[in-house]
This record gives C-alpha cells, sequence and structure tokens, in this order.
C-alpha cells in the first residue's frame, strides 16, 4: 500500500478497512444526514421569535418547541448511529494497519532497530495507527458534518432576507480563506517536520531514560545528553518559529469571524430605510442567533483539513516501515549439513555510513569448535556474529552454516541452528517460566526446569516468592545483571541450537556470579559450535582459535600460545589486560 503524492488517501484507509469500508462510508452519509436535521430546529426559532416579535398568540409557542426538541434528539440518534459505524470500521483498520505492521517487522533484519531506534519504530506502530483511528472515527463524520452544515446553513442564512443573509456570510467567508491558507503544501511540510521532531525526541527519550543511572550517579543533568537536549531545542524552536509563522494568519481570522456582530449591525443600519420594523427586528435577531454557527462550521472544515495532513503524514511513516526491505526468501532452500561456519569475502556497511563496518572477511569455524572474537572497541566483532545470526544480510561474500547459505536456509530454521545470548540480557516482563520458554514454546514445564538447573539457576529460583513463576519486574523483584545473564542461558539451553554465539556474556556478572555463568557456558556449548565476543581475556585462552579483528578485518588469528608468539596486537591486549587484572587499590 504505497502513498503516492497522487494517491487518494481514503482509498488506503479503505483498502486496510476491506469489508467494513461500507461501515465508513454509511457513516459518513448518516452523519451529514444528522447536520441536516440539526439545522430543522433553526427554523422552528425563527417561527418562535416570529411570534414574540408579532405579538401572536404566545400558545403557538409550546408545540412548535417540542416540535424542535424532537429533530434535536433525532438528529442526535442518528448521529450516534453514525460515530458507532465510524467507530468500528476505525478499530478494524487499526487493528489491520498494526498487524500488517508487526508481520513486517518479524521479516526486517533484527539490525534496523540499532539503526532507526526501537522508539520511532514504536512511535508509529502505536501513534500513527492511533491518528488514524481517531480520524477515521470522529474526524471523518464531523468533515461530512462540516460539509453538509453549510449548505443548510446557506439556505437558513438567505431564505428570510438574503441581503442580511449574504453580508452575514463576508466576514466568515474571509476569515475561512484566512485559514485555508494556513493548510497548503507548505503546512504539510511543517507537519512532517513536527513528526520528525517527534520522533527523534521519542528515540532520544528512550536512550536517556535507559541512561538516567549514570546521570544520577555523576550529579549530571539532561544537558550531559546531548542529543536528547538537541532534540529537545530543535523541536522548541521548530514551535516558536511555526507560531511566528501562523499568528498574523490567525489574527487575521479570529479578526474576521468575531467581526460578524459588527457586520449585522451594518446590516441594520443599510436596511432600516422605512424605519425599524418588526420583520426586520425579527430577522436581525434571528441572524444573531444563527451566523455563528456558520462561522464554527467553517472552522470545523478548516481543522478537519489540518488531520488530515496528520493522517496523510501518519500513512507516510508506516509506509516507511513497509518499504524496508526485508529478509530475502530463497526460493531454493538449503538444509544445513552441520555446524560449521564459513565467511567467505564479507563485507557489510551499515546504512549511511561512509566505510564498511567489516569487510574482506575469510572465516572458517569447524562443526564443534570453540572460537573467540576478540580486538578493540569497533573492530567489528559484534557486527560479525550478528551477520552469522542474520541480523542483517551481507553487502558482498557469503555467510554458510553447514555449507548451506544462510539467505537459503528458512528464517524458521536459521534460528533454530543458531542461539545468540546478548551482553544485555533481553528478559521481558513475565515469568521466569515464560521468559526460557520463548525459546521453544512447545516445550513442558520440566524442560524449563531442567534447563534452568544446568544454567545454575537453582539460587535464583530459591529466592523468589513464586519460584519460576516469579514475574520479573512486579512487587520489588528485580534480578542482578549476572543473574538475568544465567536465565538466558537457560533459554539458549532450552533451545539447543547447534550453534552458539555469546556476545560479551560475561560483562555484568560479578565474580560469584561469573563462575556460574562460566559453569552454565561449559553446558551449553558442549558439542556446539562456538563463538565468543569477549573483552575478558581470561575467559578465551582455551579456545580453538582467536580471531583479532581491527578495523573491519582480521588482523591476526590462533591460539592463545600461538598469537603470543606472534607477540602482536593480541599479545600486547593479553599483557594490558593482565596488568589491569593485577590492579589493587593501596594506601
Amino acid at each position: 500500500m504505497k502513498t503516492e503524492k497522487d494517491t487518494n488517501f481514503m482509498k488506503i484507509i479503505n483498502g486496510y478497512a476491506g469489508g467494513h469500508r461500507r461501515l465508513i462510508t454509511v457513516g459518513r452519509i448518516l452523519a451529514a444526514v444528522s447536520a441536516l436535521m440539526a439545522l430543522v430546529p433553526f427554523y422552528d426559532i425563527w417561527r418562535i421569535i416570529r411570534i414574540a416579535v408579532m405579538g401572536e398568540d404566545p400558545a403557538g409557542i409550546a408545540p412548535i418547541a417540542w416540535t424542535a426538541v424532537a429533530w434535536t434528539v433525532g438528529s442526535l440518534l442518528v448521529y450516534i448511529a453514525a460515530l458507532f459505524c465510524t467507530h468500528i470500521a476505525a478499530f478494524r483498520v487499526q487493528a489491520n494497519m498494526r498487524s500488517t505492521l508487526m508481520r513486517r517487522i518479524l521479516t526486517l533484519p533484527l539490525g534496523v532497530f540499532d539503526e532507526d531506534g526501537t522508539g520511532k519504530i514504536r512511535r508509529t506502530v502505536s501513534d500513527s495507527t492511533a491518528a488514524t483511528e481517531t480520524f477515521i472515527a470522529h474526524n471523518l463524520p464531523d468533515k461530512a458534518v462540516a460539509a453538509a452544515t453549510p449548505i443548510g446553513l446557506a439556505a437558513l442564512l438567505l431564505i428570510f432576507d438574503w441581503r442580511i443573509g449574504l453580508i452575514c456570510v463576508i466576514p466568515a467567508i474571509i476569515g475561512f480563506v484566512f485559514m485555508m491558507s494556513m493548510m497548503g503544501k507548505g503546512m504539510q511540510e511543517k507537519m512532517a517536520e513536527y513528526q520528525n521532531a517527534l520522533d527523534t525526541m521519542s528515540s532520544e527519550a528512550t536512550e536517556y531514560v535507559r541512561g538516567i543511572p549514570v546521570v544520577k550517579v555523576f550529579g549530571q543533568s539532561v544537558h550531559s545528553f546531548r542529543r536528547f537536549k538537541t532534540a529537545i531545542d530543535s523541536y522548541g524552536k521548530w514551535a516558536t518559529d511555526y507560531t511566528l509563522m501562523l499568528r498574523p494568519k490567525m489574527a487575521a481570522y479570529m479578526t474576521c469571524i468575531n467581526a460578524v456582530f459588527a457586520f449585522i449591525v451594518l446590516a441594520a443600519y443599510l436596511f432600516a430605510g422605512n424605519g425599524i420594523t418588526n420583520e426586520l427586528i425579527l430577522n436581525i435577531m434571528y441572524y444573531i442567533i444563527v451566523t455563528p454557527l456558520f462561522t464554527v462550521t467553517l472552522t470545523k472544515i478548516a481543522y478537519s483539513g489540518e488531520q488530515e495532513m496528520v493522517v496523510k503524514d501518519a500513512l507516510k511513516r508506516i509506509d516507511m516501515i513497509l518499504d524496508i526491505t526485508p529478509l530475502s526468501a530463497s526460493q531454493k532452500e538449503e538444509i544445513p549439513a552441520d555446524n560449521s561456519v564459513e565467511l567467505t569475502g564479507v563485507s557489510y556497511r551499515y546504512k549511511d555510513a561512509a566505510d564498511d563496518a567489516v569487510h574482506g572477511l575469510n572465516i572458517r569455524i569447524n562443526a564443534g569448535e570453540h572460537v573467540a572474537f576478540v580486538g578493540p572497541s569497533g573492530g567489528g566483532k559484534t557486527t560479525t556474529a550478528e551477520l552469522i545470526a542474520r541480523f542483517f544480510d551481507v553487502t558482498e561474500g557469503s555467510i554458510k552454516i553447514g555449507g548451506a547459505d544462510i539467505r537459503n536456509i528458512p528464517q524458521q530454521k536459521l534460528m533454530q541452528q543458531v542461539s545468540f545470548v546478548f551482553q544485555d540480557s533481553r528478559l521481558l516482563k513475565a515469568s521466569i517460566l515464560e521468559n526460557v520458554r520463548l525459546a521453544r514454546p512447545d516445550a513442558s514445564t520440566a524442560e524449563v526446569l531442567a534447563a534452568l538447573e544446568q544454567a545454575q539457576c537453582g539460587d535464583i529460583i530459591a529466592k523468589l516468592p513464586d519460584g519460576v513463576n516469579t514475574v520479573i519486574g512486579t512487587k520489588g523483584t528485580y534480578l542482578s545483571g549476572g543473574e538475568q545473564q544465567r536465565i538466558s542461558i537457560a533459554r539458549a539451553i532450552l533451545k539447543n541450537a547447534p550453534v552458539i554465539i555469546l556476545d560479551e556474556a560475561t560483562a555484568f556478572a560479578d565474580p560469584d556470579n561469573e563462575t556460574k555463568v562460566q559453569a552454565a557456558f561449559e553446558v551449553l556449548a558442549k558439542g556446539k559450535t562456538l563463538i565468543m565476543i569477549a573483552h575478558r581475556l581470561s575467559t578465551v585462552k582455551n579456545a580453538d582459535c582467536i580471531y583479532v579483528l581491527e578495523n573491519g578485518s582480521v588482523s591476526e588469528s590462533g591460539s592463545h600460545d600461538e598469537l603470543m608468539a606472534k607477540g602482536g596486537t593480541y599479545a600486547q591486549m593479553y599483557d594490558e589486560y593482565t596488568r589491569s587484572a593485577e590492579w589493587r587499590v593501596t594506601a
């Protein structure tokens, strides 16, 4: 569903509505009918005023008043029916939009969430679809009311005294012109800038909240997070410039719509040539009551145009996600013969980056071999590991598992082949049991408990109030970094994938936890191909092969003893690590 410039955005909405699109049409028609019904009582008001001004029998007022009440109630009931139709359609559209987005998100490379920011994607899924739902449920029927009302009002204004009616319409039309001048192409661009500013603030706010502990520890303010502060300042400047730009036109608009009473007085003066007659008083009083309704209706039309721009921008943002190229699904399916991993001429460049993050990688990992990626920060270790798990597709070259190109392995089967234990344990706000069972939803409780035991989680379960059914993050129940890591390892043990990738998995573990984490690793890695990313070089001494990645390429490879004998980058790093490990605080 593409939002091209010449495409009617309602066609896109109808596409999401499916069989409910008829409800949108019915709702708009009913809303227009209710608007015309709501104008009938204004004719009754004229009749009541006429009785009072002309000195007719007051007994005639009651039946007219009850007729007006009946029309008003009928109009309200029809409008409620219209809202009922549009709300049902709106909920269906929002549900279909979110389902479509989530289905597409599931096919996207996982690296997209790092590049674009989870805050921005979350806001699109949540806020953009909500804006569309609000537009269909409320703004579309209101727009139908706003479109039908001026037609009936024009008749009411011109039918009794067309001269006064015409004069009353003049300021409203002038004001409407000023309002519409604020709704052109420039306004659409401003609306896009507004949404971009909100997206940026949302992403930066997410990062800021994550870093609040650091801010508090060092006694800093929001100014410590320069990007977040810049996002706030940019939004503030945009809002100020936008307000100043619209101020003259808005002032002119408000002046016009509030000057209508002055025009009525002018009309009374111009048409009182034969003196103040009862008929003139009748019409002046009537137009004083009716004319403000005309200005309010024109204002609603103008603001409905603004809501259209919000929805058009929301649809574009939804399409931006839908337009992200998903991981390709090959027509030919390959099944890995074993759990070996081979990278041949692999290069990858992040979106909008000037240089490759990794380039020309040639790495062969035999089935069951334990290897480590080490090297300076920014050398390409995590990128290489994420490419093996197919978080991205390589820019050049190929990656094979068991002789099968990972691009030709169905995504579900690839995920069964590879387990990725992240540096930052990603546990959901759910029970321990549910968190571990994510690895294999059909696993029994006994299998989950066995995986937890193998991952050295017995002490964690024992201290929790509800054992494995304890929900993390509720009632003051939280786990340390090392404890969360062991739960993640239990998840990987339950999954039992033949290829394991550990991304600095002991980074947040204290000495006691690290011992248990290492014991859990031994269980996890038994008989598996293991790829470790490590800064603690003591954890990789026993690896079958160590690859040193610098500036996106392999500078050295070999066992610990071989690399120490070379006296290169690894030897230098290990010596520095050893000295830092022996560092002590002394008097």
